[in-house]
Formats: structure tokens, C-alpha cells, sequence
């Protein structure tokens, strides 16, 4: 359950704003929680008063450091959460910024009110400062319930529908295409006929070139994003199995481009802090990582010198691996008929085959919703996942039941439900698992040439 902390002087608007709304059941059902807090509970004026007149004068009143402080206290306690101050001055939100809000646990909102609040608390418990827009309102709350919408929707459960959320407004910079309902006509008007014609490629087509005509007439501005995408992409189709980890992660709509000169790109899938990069030479990669965040957590690369100067930032090789991609557009065949898709109850079996350290992350996994277990007998045997940057992985299956075809079935259900949402399949196998490398051979992957590097940032640095 994801946890929304509203810091507030006024609760009562976040419960009567969001309470008769999808986010509102998704509360009752316990996928999320609101808390707002009352801001006035925890001052030490005798009447209440939690403002006072800022220092050097100025119109209006400041919300005072004291009662912001020890409401954040009391919510988070001895934890580091994430907590967003509401402010005109803080980083636009956007889809990318609420995916990222969405991986959250708990988040905490603090709403300012008057002329704002006291710089000095501010620095000590905000680890985000996001605007909704370039204007100013009375309050936080309003641009807090925005948020908490936009992030609320993205959490697994929340919509009842897991594609929802993939395919609204602004996935991969394009806006939604029309869409329509009974009756066939109204006021004169037909439903588009390739809708009824139940061609579903062909309504794919006719969605996608609507997306992209509606965008580039109504927002000019998305749509140089989406076109940026879509020319870095065909680039790199030329060497299509070494880079199709950077392809498949702009295509998918989750790949910010940090830098695209020439043979020189890094691409950052903010989420899982993994950044994609290949350089034509040692200077250029010099210039390429100039560019690129100093706390990112995780780097992928391909060429040796590429390694070495991230070793030389105090970056450490995690592993060395091969990459393979699935390029057939037919499903593969499924020999295992138990596999069923994976929640939160088979949370503890993963971790305890998988990675007891990477509970947080399991969660997140089969929350998403990408995470399949093979069944015998009603028991569950093994499983396989997607990672959060998108490359399949996290094949398992118990010692006695191996030797079954269970770990084949696994992948190859697993490539059929991301042939079926139009994404090409990729994994990541690490140097000497030739029992893997057999199995991908089998499945029909095919083997980039270059060598690929997992480099991991230290802790220091994130």
C-alpha cells in the first residue's frame, strides 16, 4: 500500500477533494492511504497561530519553521522520506516526474500557505520542490491533490485496468488519440470506420497516426520530443542487437535523452537510475558523461574504455554479461500450462530465491505487475520477471523441478505478453551462464557481438 502524507492547514480539503473519486476507492480498497496532517496540531502558540512576519519586511505572513518541523517529525520520525514541497519555483511536474513519485512507499506533501514558509525547515525536510504550473495559488493543497492524482493513477490496482495507465495522455510524448462509443452515429457524425472493422493492427495504425497528428497541432512542443525519439532510434537500428537496450527504452517512452551527438549518446531511464550510454571514442565519452547526472545509480555500457573511465569516477563493475533480443514477431510455444501472473502474496517465495537483500524492489515488481510463476500441483516452482528498465530477467526454477522445460515456458510466456503490448524482448545474461545462453539459443534470441558492463554507482554517490 502506497501512502500519500499531506502536510496541511486545511485536511479537510484533501479528504472532501479526493475522497469521491477513483482515488477515493482506492483507498477504501487499502491500494492507497491519505493522511492528511493538520499542520496546527503541533504548534506551541497557545491560540493556534502558526505564521508570523518575515524578517526585512514584506507584505503578507510566513508559515513558521517550529509546527512544519515537528509535523514532518511526527510522520516520518527517524526515516528519510521522500517529501515534495508544492512551490511555483520548484521543478515542473510532469509524467515522467509521477512514474517517479509512484515507486514511492510513502511520500510526503507539504503545502504552504501565506507567503510561504521559513527557509531554514525547508532545507532541513524537502527533498523535492514541484510546480504544477507558472502561476500562484492561495495554497498547496490544490497542486498537492493534483499530484497525488497523477502519481495515484499509476499505482497497480489503483485504475482496475494495469494497460490504462500505459496508453493516456503524454506516454512517450503523444498525446491520446480520439476515441469513441455508441451509438454508431451521432448528430450526423460516424465512428471512424477502421474502428468497427475489428482489424486490431489496423486500429493500432489509425491510433497511432491520430496521436501523432493531434500532438503535433495541438502541442508543437511534445511532439519535438517525440520526434527527437523516433530519429535517435532509427539511428541506432542500424546496429540494431547491440543497441536495442537504448531503443526499446526511448521506444517504450521511458528514456530521457541526456546527450545525442554524433556516435556519442546516453540515454537515462530515470526510474530504476539506469543510464545507457555508447561513445565513439574515449574524449567523446568524456564529454558525454559531463553531461550526464552526477548521483546516477547505474551505468550500461559497451565499450572497455567507456568502463574505465566510469572506474576512474568510482564506478564498480557489477558484472559483465551478453545481451540477446527476441526479433520474431510470432508467439512462441508455451509447453507448461500452469503460469499465472504474480502479486504480492508470492512476495516472500521471490525474495527467498531470488535476492533477500531486494525486497523493495521484488514489491515493485510484481505490484507492476511483470512477474509470472510457474505452478505444479498448485505450488508455485519458479518465475521470471521483467527489470525495471525493461530487459527480461529473474529466471528461476526449484532444483527438482528443473530439467521440465519449466525455465523455457516461463520465457517464453513472458515473450509473448510483451510481443502482445508491441515491445521487442531483451535480456541481459551474465558471462559464464552458458546454461541460459543455451536457453536463449533455444528460444530463438539472438546474441549481440559487444561485450556489456553493468557499472554500479557507490552509495556516497546516489
Amino acid at each position: 500500500m502506497t501512502t500519500f502524507h499531506v502536510l496541511t492547514l486545511f485536511p479537510e480539503m484533501i479528504v472532501q477533494g479526493l475522497t469521491p473519486s477513483i482515488i477515493g476507492r482506492a483507498a477504501e480498497k487499502n491500494i492507497i492511504k491519505l493522511n492528511p496532517v493538520n499542520i496546527r496540531d503541533y504548534t506551541l502558540e497557545k491560540h493556534g497561530k502558526v505564521d508570523d512576519t518575515p524578517y526585512g519586511g514584506g507584505a503578507g505572513m510566513l508559515m513558521q519553521a517550529q509546527p512544519v518541523y515537528d509535523a514532518h517529525k511526527a510522520v516520518s520520525g527517524d526515516r528519510k522520506l521522500r517529501t515534495v514541497y508544492v512551490t511555483p519555483q520548484g521543478r515542473p511536474f510532469d509524467q515522467g516526474l509521477a512514474r517517479e513519485l509512484a515507486k514511492e512507499e510513502e511520500l510526503i506533501l507539504l503545502c504552504g500557505h501565506y507567503e510561504g514558509i521559513d527557509e531554514r525547515v525547508l532545507e532541513e525536510v524537502v527533498t523535492d520542490y514541484v510546480s504544477i504550473g507558472d502561476y500562484v495559488l492561495t495554497g498547496g493543497e490544490l497542486a498537492a491533490m493534483v499530484i497525488i492524482d497523477a502519481v495515484a493513477r499509476l499505482i497497480p490496482g489503483v485504475l482496475g485496468n494495469e494497460t490504462s495507465a500505459q496508453e493516456e495522455s503524454f506516454h512517450n510524448y503523444l498525446l491520446e488519440y480520439p476515441q469513441y462509443s455508441r451509438p454508431e452515429t451521432w448528430h450526423g457524425k460516424q465512428v471512424p470506420t477502421v474502428l468497427l472493422s475489428g482489424n486490431h493492427a489496423e486500429i493500432a495504425k489509425w491510433r497511432l497516426e491520430q496521436s501523432k497528428e493531434r500532438t503535433k497541432r495541438v502541442r508543437p512542443d511534445l511532439y519535438e520530443h517525440y520526434e527527437a525519439r523516433q530519429q535517435l532510434i532509427k539511428r541506432l537500428s542500424k546496429d540494431k542487437r547491440n543497441n536495442i537496450h537504448i531503443m526499446e527504452c526511448l521506444a517504450r517512452g521511458n528514456g530521457e535523452i541526456l546527450y545525442a551527438q554524433g556516435e556519442d549518446i546516453a540515454v537515462y531511464h530515470r526510474e530504476s537510475s539506469t543510464c545507457m550510454v555508447k561513445a565513439s571514442s574515449p574524449e567523446g565519452g568524456r564529454r558525454l558523461l559531463e553531461n550526464c547526472p552526477d548521483n546516477i545509480g547505474w551505468y550500461v555500457v559497451s565499450q572497455e574504455y567507456m568502463r574505465e573511465l566510469l572506474k576512474e569516477l568510482g564506478y564498480k563493475e557489477f558484472c559483465e554479461c551478453s545481451q540477446l533480443l527476441y526479433t520474431r514477431r510470432e508467439p512462441l510455444p508455451v509447453g507448461h500450462k500452469d503460469i499465472r501472473k504474480l502479486g504480492l502474496e508470492s512476495l516472500e517465495y521471490v525474495c527467498s530465491h531470488y535476492d533477500k537483500g531486494s525486497s523493495a524492489y521484488v514489491r515493485d515488481r510484481l505490484l507492476v505487475g511483470v512477474m509470472y510463476g510457474a505452478f505444479v500441483e498448485n505450488r508455485l516452482v519458479g518465475f521470471i520477471g521483467m527489470h525495471d528498465e525493461g530487459s527480461l530477467g529473474m529466471l528461476y526454477v526449484e532444483e527438482s523441478y528443473r530439467g521440465r522445460g519449466l525455465a523455457a515456458s516461463l520465457e517464453a510466456y513472458s515473450v509473448n505478453r510483451m510481443l502482445e503490448r508491441g515491445v521487442i524482448p531483451y535480456g541481459h545474461v551474465i558471462a559464464g551462464n552458458e546454461a541460459s545462453m543455451k536457453l536463449q539459443e533455444k528460444l530463438g534470441f539472438y546474441q549481440a557481438k559487444d561485450t556489456f558492463w553493468w557499472m554500479e554507482g557507490m552509495a556516497e554517490m546516489l
